[in-house]
C-alpha cells in the first residue's frame, strides 16, 4: 500500500489540504538530546509547491520544533487521514525558520488568517514523499478548532506575548537556541 511520490502532484496537494491537523517530528544532533513531535492544527499550512511546503507556527509553551530546525533542519511531517478513506503522507525534508519582517515570514502569513499568537513560520525543502497504509489510525470526527491559543494571546496582549516567548521560547528543553529574546527586562536564558 505504501508509495514513494516524484513530489506533491495535485491530488496529493487537495488531500493534505483537506486534513484537519498534521505533525511536525524534529530532533537534535546530539545522541541523548530528546526527539521532539508536535500535532498542529488551524488554518496554517501550504504546500507551496511541488517539493516545498510551510506553515504558519504560533506561540506555544515550547520551541522545540524551532530549536532543532535552527541546529540542523531535518524535519518529518505526518498527515493522517481520520476519516473513513485510511492514508498517512510523510514530507521528509531540511527546514527553516523564519521571523517577522523576513520575506517568507510576510509571503507565508498573508495565505492564512492573522492571529495574534503567530511568532514564526517555518517553510520545508521537501526531499521525500511518502505514503503508508494508516490502516491502523482510528477513524475519528472533527468537531472543531480550539480557540484557546487566539483567546491566550489576546489576554496577553502584543507587550505579554513578547515577555512570554522570552520566558518559555528561548531555548529548548535540552538548551539549545529557539527564538530571540526580545524583551531587555527578560534575562536570556542562554547566558
Amino acid at each position: 500500500m505504501g508509495k514513494v511520490y516524484d513530489g506533491i502532484d495535485d491530488a496529493l496537494r487537495r488531500w493534505i489540504d483537506a486534513q484537519p491537523m498534521f505533525f511536525v517530528a524534529t530532533a537534535p544532533l546530539a545522541a541523548d538530546g530528546r526527539v521532539n513531535l508536535s500535532p498542529r492544527g488551524h488554518d496554517t499550512f501550504s504546500v507551496l509547491g511541488t517539493h516545498r511546503v510551510g506553515w504558519v507556527d504560533y506561540t506555544g509553551s515550547g520551541v522545540e520544533t524551532i530549536a532543532h530546525l535552527r541546529e540542523n533542519g531535518r524535519i518529518c511531517v505526518m498527515f493522517c487521514a481520520f476519516d473513513d478513506r485510511p492514508k498517512v503522507v510523510r514530507l521528509h525534508g531540511h527546514g527553516a525558520v523564519a521571523l517577522p519582517g523576513e520575506p517568507a515570514y510576510d509571503e507565508l502569513v498573508a495565505l492564512h488568517p492573522s492571529h495574534p499568537g503567530t511568532r514564526a513560520v517555518v517553510t520545508v525543502d521537501v526531499e521525500r514523499v511518502s505514503s503508508s497504509c494508516g490502516f491502523g489510525v482510528p477513524v475519528m470526527e472533527v468537531v472543531g478548532e480550539r480557540d484557546l491559543l487566539r483567546l491566550g494571546a489576546e489576554k496577553r496582549g502584543p507587550d505579554g506575548m513578547v515577555r512570554y516567548r522570552a520566558e518559555k521560547n528561548a531555548a529548548s528543553i535540552d538548551g539549545l537556541p529557539g527564538l530571540p529574546v526580545l524583551d531587555p527586562a527578560v534575562p536570556d536564558p542562554r547566558d
